[in-house]
């Protein structure tokens, strides 16, 4: 150990003659732990946010879609073979798209409707797996009449919106009706509800409804037709590259969505805000460092005699400014370590217990708070907060060193 870390750690742990020093290291301690923990926790809360997010929206959603220019994509069957033989596709599904009303008996409701193939529409959309269209009395062949009424599948808060159970029937009223001497009227059909899905998405479980692909192009009008086909690929985050592939292969008039550009605006304000806290809460630190600075200051008021000797026995401006610096980022060091086993302390309670509860029709999705350490997050926080501490440092440390020991010996 040189002369400087030692002096500089009896500066420490020696009781100095003004308590008032040590009161405020102590704060500043305290405001740097502070200012880290709160740092982790908002940012480990806002990846689990985001994390949560994405997973539950790859839940109920394909992770490319394949449209074609000029509306309805014909020849379907022949389009999702060759989709299907893109690497790094692992599956694909024809869907129709629409929006629609729904009415029960207790109640009406916008939907957006999807007509899939349950058989493969499972394979691409998790939510989906072991969906089933049929009711209880076409299993049976009980009735005719209850043989001719298809199922449909409601998302479980749209059905509880409906208030409607298994086994009840609603009615689906379509824009493409037909016109009559008293103008166009919407096309209704009876669906009988087989079941729910539930993805965890508020928007999802709350807007979306799926009935057979054939029962769709018959109520759409839409034979031999869809809207497009809906692709699952082996890696998310290539999910670009794959559909471009795919318009590669397919040619024009084909084009695709990944999942990324249909969700850009609501993951772009999602990392614009996370950047937004972490650039706020590190004020707290900046205050903290604040501190550092004053108590190196009068460190160097009440030191000052002692800081003329050094220089007197032949200590050079460097070796003074380890001393204080090294001072300093000691306080920020043990700062940030307490913070650090704090914010870890309180992630962990978080992620135990539930003690917040999110409502879905604000937050999205219905859950406790998400939380998500990532050490990527925790490095750039740790290593931000010691860089502030560091060039708090500097100025007292530079004052210190520009004592002339002669003038600080005769009025120290």
């Amino acid at each position: 150990m040189t002369y400087e870390y030692f002096i500089g750690r009896r500066y420490l742990m020696t009781r100095q003659r003004q308590t008032f020093i040590s009161l405020i290291t102590l704060l500043s301690i305290a405001g740097v732990m502070v200012g880290v923990m709160a740092l982790i926790v908002v940012i480990a809360v806002m990846s689990g946010f985001e994390s949560d997010l994405k997973s539950r929206i790859l839940g109920g959603q394909a992770h490319v879609v394949l449209l074609r220019h000029g509306g309805r994509l014909t020849g379907y069957d022949t389009v999702v073979k060759q989709v299907e033989a893109t690497p790094g596709v692992v599956a694909a599904t024809p869907f129709i798209y629409s929006q629609v009303m729904l009415r029960s008996a207790d109640g009406v409701a916008g939907a957006v409707l999807r007509g899939v193939r349950p058989e493969s529409a499972g394979r691409v959309i998790p939510s989906l797996r072991g969906i089933s269209f049929e009711t209880k009395e076409k299993a049976h062949r009980k009735s005719n009449a209850a043989f001719r009424v298809p199922g449909i599948v409601l998302g479980r808060e749209l059905a509880r919106n409906l208030a409607v159970h298994k086994g009840d029937t609603v009615y689906l009223i379509s824009p493409k009706g037909m016109l009559s001497p008293m103008g166009h009227l919407p096309a209704m059909r009876r669906f009988r509800v087989t079941g729910f899905f539930e993805s965890g998405m508020y928007d999802y479980d709350g807007t979306f409804a799926y009935i057979r692909l054939e029962e769709a192009q018959r109520l759409m009008r839409m034979p031999e037709a869809v809207t497009g086909i809906e692709v699952r690929v082996a890696k998310i985050y290539q999910a670009r590259q794959v559909a471009d592939r795919i318009v590669d292969r397919l040619g024009f008039p084909f084009w695709a969505r990944d999942w990324m550009q249909m969700n850009q605006n609501l993951f772009s304000a999602l990392k614009l805000e996370k950047t937004v806290m972490f650039v706020i809460l590190t004020l707290i630190v900046l205050v903290a460092a604040f501190n550092i600075a004053s108590t190196l200051i009068m460190t160097v008021m009440e030191k000052t005699r002692d800081i003329a000797i050094l220089k007197a026995m032949g200590a050079t401006d460097k070796s003074i400014r380890k001393i204080f610096v090294f001072k300093g980022m000691v306080i920020g060091t043990v700062g940030t370590l307490l913070g650090m086993v704090a914010g870890f302390s309180l992630c962990a309670v978080l992620k135990r217990y539930r003690i917040v509860e999110l409502t879905g029709d604000i937050y999205y999705f219905t859950t406790t708070l998400p939380v998500k350490l990532e050490m990527l997050d925790v490095g750039v926080i740790v290593l931000a907060t010691l860089a502030i501490c560091f060039l708090a440092t500097l100025y007292p440390s530079r004052q210190a060193a520009r004592l002339h020991p002669v003038e600080a010996i005769r009025y120290g």
